[in-house]
């Protein structure tokens, strides 16, 4: 975000409608047999012509050899510093399913996982467990009890939760359980600050007690937690910027990075689909539109470089329902880089486009 307070005078409301389609992990690298990226592979008529007619190039979301959170990366493209403007991933994925976090309360990303017989992990998802399997184990964890504090547990989607933990003295400055990666053991959580002590050590009971509440699980037998954070506060990217901005979204922790930011959230459906189509519905009521592709991000964690390539396929068809709402700028980019043949988040630049008449 531009923090020169004077330029903020130069801003004025304008009738433009803007679009920000952000395609989550966009950016890849060339797979080997073929010298050749995902979104070099694809075949994407309606976004190659479109790109004949925009501007197009290469970002780093946040420095030269960072490779960013999809926090950090969205951050960045709704115009605010990104390191400046630190938000833990838990107070995110709790705002996206509308969470309460009072001042004090601290919130933690979970992901189910499965570990073998030596506690080493197998797989940091447990499978993609579906939802209809995990939120039965959510209300198990729920039931938890730690003297000294109040523990809920909240189903998010499919392998993700999120846990809340309310009380006196909580801190955010802890360390996570994620090892991120597999054939290692889920770390003990330890203070980075000495008054973070009560809360590394409630955490690292709630974990020893859910291992055993769920030992028993096929896939979900264990848990990962990181991203713990209270309630952030930002500049609302609607009175910094003089728009009247809205958020689409189909997963959560999307959907609580536009409320940090100010945006009014739309409710919509679980697909992209139903994302056009809640656009579509409410092209009128806002200037600024922010509205998010999933799919591509995924299929570059699980390293299938094949399922990535028809990710962007998927996307395609979808471009020309956007074009025909006429926005006058519509903007296409990554939030960060996650290539196929590396399975995870990466520090290369991330392809944008930038359409309007203005631009060639």
């Amino acid at each position: 975000m531009i923090d020169v307070e004077e330029l903020r005078d130069c801003y004025t409301n304008t009738p433009s409608k803007i679009v920000l389609l952000v395609v989550d992990g966009l950016g890849g690298l060339a797979h080997p047999d073929t010298g050749k990226s995902e979104l070099e592979t694809a075949h994407i008529p309606n976004l190659d012509a479109l790109a004949q007619v925009s501007a197009c190039g290469l970002t780093t979301p946040v420095l030269p050899g960072v490779a960013p959170g999809s926090g950090p990366g969205h951050l960045a493209l709704f115009g605010y510093d990104p390191l400046k403007h630190q938000i833990g991933r838990g107070a995110l994925e709790a705002l996206g399913i509308e969470v309460d976090l009072a001042p004090g309360d601290v919130a933690a990303r979970g992901n189910f996982c499965t570990v073998d017989g030596d506690g080493l992990l197998t797989d940091r998802r447990a499978g993609r467990i579906p939802t209809e399997l995990s939120a039965p184990i959510c209300q198990r964890l729920d039931r938890i009890e730690i003297p000294g504090v109040q523990l809920d547990v909240f189903s998010v989607q499919d392998y993700r939760f999120v846990l809340r933990l309310r009380g006196e003295g909580l801190s955010a400055d802890v360390t996570e359980t994620d090892p991120q990666v597999t054939g290692a053991k889920a770390l003990a959580v330890k203070p980075l600050k000495p008054e973070a002590q009560k809360t590394a050590d409630v955490v690292n009971e709630f974990v020893k007690q859910a291992a055993q509440l769920m030992s028993e699980e096929e896939r979900a037998n264990m848990l990962l937690l990181r991203g713990f954070a209270k309630m952030p506060a930002l500049p609302p990217m609607g009175e910094v910027y003089r728009l009247d901005p809205a958020a689409i979204a189909a997963y959560p922790m999307y959907r609580g990075l536009a409320t940090v930011a100010g945006m009014n959230v739309i409710p919509t459906g679980r697909t992209f689909a139903d994302e056009v189509d809640t656009l579509r519905s409410n092209w009128d009521k806002h200037d600024f539109f922010f509205i998010h592709y999933k799919p591509a991000d995924a299929a570059g964690e699980d390293g299938d470089f094949d399922a990535k390539v028809k990710c962007l396929e998927d996307l395609d068809p979808f471009i020309p329902e956007i074009l025909a709402l006429e926005p006058d700028v519509l903007m296409i980019a990554g939030d960060h880089a996650t290539p196929a043949i590396m399975a995870a988040h990466s520090w290369h630049q991330v392809p944008f486009l930038l359409h309007s008449k203005l631009t060639k």
